[in-house]
Formats: structure tokens, C-alpha cells, sequence
């Protein structure tokens, strides 16, 4: 398996209320987005497909990585070379046993005991921390703050320096934009998900490039 070496991760959905996915996809691309991950509750799996299927061209033209999120069935259907998974969906074993070697799987993780146990995961390529802040892509869910991307840059440090210890990249997610992006490169995140910074911005290019100029280069 290949190791993740994105910084910049957007998750979106089909984007069905304007009709511009495929254009959307090449614009945030465009601007230095290392991989997209399709997410949307509203469409059905055979609509899914579709856009994966729209996802996929378009990623290969811009020699980036796209995701699925949650359903192991569709990934394997499409070939997604990521796939990603919450703490209560499909387990890590059964989620590699049915997508193979060859797809870099994530996780995500809000708890200190989340991170500990990602850091640890053997079947296991990434893994994002958050919500840093609410957002309403994950209603309900509480923001962790940036102690926790504290914690987890600490405990990736220390993994770092142990002779065989395995490391895990790992991105900041909940709430990222503009704004704020800088509170956490300054909590050690060198990678972000960010989700409404990009879909909702008029030049989703600029906004990409924009954000990528925040984050600092990978050692």
C-alpha cells in the first residue's frame, strides 16, 4: 500500500442542486486538492456510482486520489483507491478483507483512545482527528478542539523517534477554513479535510490554492 502524501483532503457532496460536479472536481483539483471523497446521504447507491464513475476521470486527468465514505460495496464496485470509515462502521479487518492490499483505508478519531488505537491499526493507512470545531456536516457531533490535534502530534512525534514503530499520517478535520487553518498548523496538523471552505467558495481553484499556501510542506 501506498503511503498517503496528501495535504489538502475535500470532502463533497454530488453537488445535484447546482449541476457542476464535474466541473467542480476539475477546479478543486486544479488548485492542489490531493484527494476528494464523495459523500452524500441524499443519493441512492446506483447515483453514487455515477458520480464515482465522474470522480474517477477526473482524478486520473489531474493524477490525484478520490475516496468513498462508508460503504466498503460501493468502494470495491468503483475501485476507489481510498476509502473511509467512522469509528462505528464497517470494522478495519473485514473493511481490508474486502477491498484487498492496494486501497489506503482511513478512520476517523474525536478521542485520545481513538488516536492511541489508530496509531496502532494494522490495517490502517491514515487517520483524521476532529471535529476541531462544529460544523453541520456532522450534526450532533462535539468539537474535540485543537488539544486533541495536540495530542495526536505529539504522540506521531514520539512514534517517529521509536526505532520500528510504525507512523500514520494523519489529518485535522471540522470546521477548517480560511480563518482558522492557522490555529491548526500551529496545533502541529500538517494535513486538513476541509469540506464548506471549498464547496462554497466562488473560485474553488483560489480557495484550494490558498489553503495549501497555509500549510506547511511535509518533512
Amino acid at each position: 500500500m501506498d503511503q498517503i502524501t496528501a495535504r489538502l483532503y475535500l470532502c463533497t457532496d454530488a453537488r445535484k442542486d447546482r449541476g457542476d460536479f464535474a466541473d467542480f472536481v476539475h477546479a478543486a483539483f486544479a488548485g492542489g486538492v490531493d484527494i476528494i471523497q464523495l459523500r452524500d446521504k441524499s443519493i441512492d447507491a446506483a447515483e453514487e456510482l455515477d458520480y464515482l464513475e465522474i470522480l474517477r476521470s477526473v482524478a486520473e486527468q489531474h493524477a490525484r486520489l478520490w475516496a468513498v465514505n462508508d460503504r466498503a460495496d460501493i468502494a470495491g464496485l468503483a475501485g476507489a483507491p481510498v476509502f473511509h470509515v467512522g469509528q462505528t462502521d464497517l470494522p478495519l479487518p473485514f473493511a481490508r478483507r474486502l477491498l484487498g492490499a492496494a486501497t489506503r483505508i482511513g478512520l476517523s478519531t474525536h478521542t485520545t483512545e481513538q488516536v492511541d488505537a489508530a496509531l496502532t491499526a494494522a490495517d490502517l493507512n491514515y487517520f483524521c482527528v476532529g471535529p476541531v470545531w462544529a460544523t453541520p456536516t456532522k450534526p450532533g457531533r462535539a468539537a474535540v478542539g485543537t488539544q486533541l490535534l495536540r495530542y495526536a502530534a505529539e504522540r506521531s512525534a514520539s512514534a517517529r523517534q521509536t526505532p520500528n514503530q510504525r507512523t500514520l499520517p494523519w489529518f485535522a478535520i471540522g470546521g477548517i477554513d480560511l480563518g482558522n487553518i492557522n490555529q491548526v498548523v500551529d496545533a502541529g496538523a500538517t494535513r486538513v479535510v476541509v469540506v464548506r471552505a471549498i464547496t462554497e467558495a466562488d473560485d474553488p481553484t483560489d480557495a484550494a490554492q490558498r489553503l495549501l499556501a497555509s500549510l506547511p510542506a511535509l518533512c
